[in-house]
């Protein structure tokens, strides 16, 4: 069962996992994010065709890493333009976007880009 990630509610919701799936280089990476939900079913996030993982992450605290906030990014966000630049036409015919996970534990930030995210309920 799949579900948009418009729907959800993020706050407080525990972020339990991130993993990085590389087996198709280059060509299909995709990132699978386990969420404990605050009113769903524990699900995990599927972002398919990962250009960017970005993640400023703080360990340490023994505590579950709750969200605060998780949003696409906006058209002008400084990341998708700077990769836009950096490979100067080549995903001119691919449209990004800019998933962003901001927590309450410990402040931390994910930033993915990527061609595809969906939810699906484990």
């Amino acid at each position: 069962m799949n579900f948009t990630l418009d729907d959800c509610y993020w706050h407080d919701s525990i972020l339990e996992s991130i993993f990085l799936d590389r087996k198709d280089l280059g060509e299909n990476d995709v990132i699978e994010i386990v969420v404990d939900w605050y009113d769903k079913p524990r699900s995990k996030i599927l972002c398919k065709g990962v250009c960017l993982f970005k993640a400023v992450m703080n360990s340490g605290i023994h505590v579950k890493e709750t969200i605060d906030i998780a949003y696409i990014g906006p058209a002008d966000d400084p990341d998708l333009l700077h990769f836009y630049k950096l490979w100067d036409g080549a995903f001119d015919n691919v449209q990004l976007y800019c998933f962003v996970i901001k927590t309450n534990s410990t402040g931390s930030e994910i930033k993915i880009l990527t061609e595809d995210a969906e939810g699906v309920i484990i």
